[in-house]
């Protein structure tokens, strides 16, 4: 008798666009270890069979014709399901990835982010981790992250080596961990070793707050 893998991971799409909804529906319903768990067009909808269905991951659209993502997640994250969200968006505005972060969201994304891209962000939340586009980590570091000589920064009392520095600066670009081993020519096993003995070292859990305190330590700045 062969054992059973481990459970699909099951997604809830939220969007008013029929067309974009079933391009999402497509690409989990072909990619092995993925189901689509429900789908909704509306806001009161999408709130109503997520608290119900209690999904894996939700993939909620900022805007919708009929409210907001950010109330559905708003809603959602308040009841403490186990249900992880996603935002998905057209733009990359602040007061979207600020509120959405501020609810609890565990992810940001843009709406033309490639189906590998979206994959990963929902294989990476699921595992109880942080994911943002890359253009709004790189927008998060500029806002947040002013840097100031005058500051004692995370890294000053840590010692890291020149190839610990290259990952770091990977992150920092939005690099995933996959890109980050072809880049260097590294395992990704590799590559999340190294993050975990970085997050380790500064105390922080997650690669956006990372490349924060890189870019306030002054690394980001030597690329060429």
């Amino acid at each position: 008798m062969t054992a059973a893998g481990p459970a699909p991971i099951g997604v809830f799409l939220a969007d008013d666009d029929d067309r974009f909804r079933g391009a999402y529906r497509k690409l989990f319903d072909r990619t092995e270890g993925f189901r689509v768990a429900g789908e909704a067009a509306g806001g009161s909808e999408a709130s109503r069979l997520i608290l119900a269905l209690e999904p894996d991951v939700a993939l909620l659209d900022v805007q919708m014709s009929d409210g907001s993502g950010l109330d559905i997640a708003r809603r959602v994250l308040a009841e403490a399901t186990r249900t992880r969200v996603i935002m998905l968006t057209t733009f990359d505005l602040d007061e979207y990835v600020h509120e959405a972060l501020a609810l609890g969201a565990a992810g940001f994304l843009l709406k033309n982010a490639a189906p590998p891209e979206v994959l990963h962000a929902v294989r990476t939340v699921y595992a109880g981790h942080a994911v943002l586009a890359p253009e709004v980590t790189a927008r998060l570091v500029r806002q947040f992250a002013p840097r100031t000589p005058e500051h004692r920064h995370a890294f000053a009392d840590q010692t890291l080596s020149e190839r610990e520095i290259q990952v770091i600066r990977l992150v920092a670009r939005g690099y995933s961990n996959q890109r980050i081993a072809d880049e260097l020519f590294l395992s990704p096993e590799t590559v999340r070793t190294y993050l975990k003995r970085m997050f380790a070292k500064l105390g922080v859990n997650d690669r956006t707050h990372l490349a924060v305190l890189a870019h306030k330590a002054g690394l980001l700045h030597e690329q060429r």
